[in-house]
C-alpha cells in the first residue's frame, strides 16, 4: 500500500476595515501661575514640543496674558506623555507649572 499525502493550502483574504475611526485628539494646555518663570515655559515648549524659540515665546505670552494656552493637539497617548514630561521637568526645577488635557472639539 502506498500512502499519498495531500497538502491543503488555505487562502485567507483580509478585507480592510472601513469602519475604523481615527483616534480622538486632545489639547495639551499650559496653565499660568505666579511662580513658574517665563524662561522655563519657553524652554519646556522648545525641548518637549520641539517648537522654535519664536513660536515658544508667542505661546508663553499667550499663557501669561490669557491664563492658559494650547501648546499642541495630538492623540491622547501622546498628549498624556508630553504632559507627564512637562510636569516632571517643572518639578525637577522647582516649578509648579500645571498642564491639563482636554478633548479637541
Amino acid at each position: 500500500m502506498s500512502e499519498t499525502h495531500e497538502q491543503i493550502k488555505t487562502v485567507v483574504k483580509i478585507e480592510p476595515r472601513l469602519d475604523l475611526t481615527p483616534p480622538s485628539l486632545y489639547r495639551v494646555i499650559y496653565l499660568n501661575d505666579n511662580v513658574t518663570s517665563m524662561e522655563f515655559v519657553v524652554q519646556s515648549i522648545v525641548e518637549i514640543f520641539e517648537y522654535d524659540e519664536v513660536t515658544a515665546e508667542a505661546i508663553t505670552m499667550q499663557v501669561h496674558d490669557e491664563g492658559s494656552a494650547t501648546v499642541a493637539v495630538m492623540s491622547y497617548e501622546m498628549a498624556e506623555q508630553k504632559g507627564l514630561e512637562v510636569t516632571h521637568l517643572a518639578r525637577s526645577q522647582g516649578f509648579p507649572l500645571q498642564v491639563k488635557l482636554e478633548p479637541e472639539s
